[in-house]
């Protein structure tokens, strides 16, 4: 029964509109696991190639190095707001964290015009509006 009702909430929230942007909780920065990487590519259907690193002990430089047409891949680039990153994020809960990340999924309405603002790495998502000087 609870997973009915569940059902049609998130139906309901997709009918709405309801906007969803991933953001990191905690200080550190957003970054995504390697696993979570290799995931949302698939899903978005982008061609990359793994080329092995000479140096893997150095911080951020675990395995072998993700490229998309010869530029190295950086998690950064992602929209906050990619349908295959929420998916990736939803399917890997805490396994799509990266170092020092802990990723959340953040639910607005859909008239929301939004900006992800951060200190220290924790972010949070902010409403975004005039201003004159």
């Amino acid at each position: 029964m609870a997973e009915v009702n569940q059902e049609h909430e998130e139906l309901i929230k997709q009918l709405r509109g309801v906007q969803r942007i991933a953001i990191n909780t905690c200080y550190g920065g957003f970054r995504l696991s390697r696993e979570a990487i290799l995931l949302y590519l698939e899903l978005a259907g982008i061609a990359y190639t793994q080329v092995p690193q000479e140096d893997r002990d150095t911080q951020n430089r675990l395995g072998d190095r993700i490229l998309i047409d010869n530029i190295e891949f950086n998690c950064h680039d992602i929209d906050r707001n990619d349908p295959a990153l929420i998916n990736v994020i939803r399917q890997l809960g805490s396994k799509a964290n990266g170092e020092h990340a802990k990723i959340k999924v953040v639910e607005l309405p859909p008239d929301v015009d939004w900006f992800v603002d951060e200190y220290d790495g924790k972010e949070w998502v902010a409403e975004k509006h005039r201003t004159w000087r």
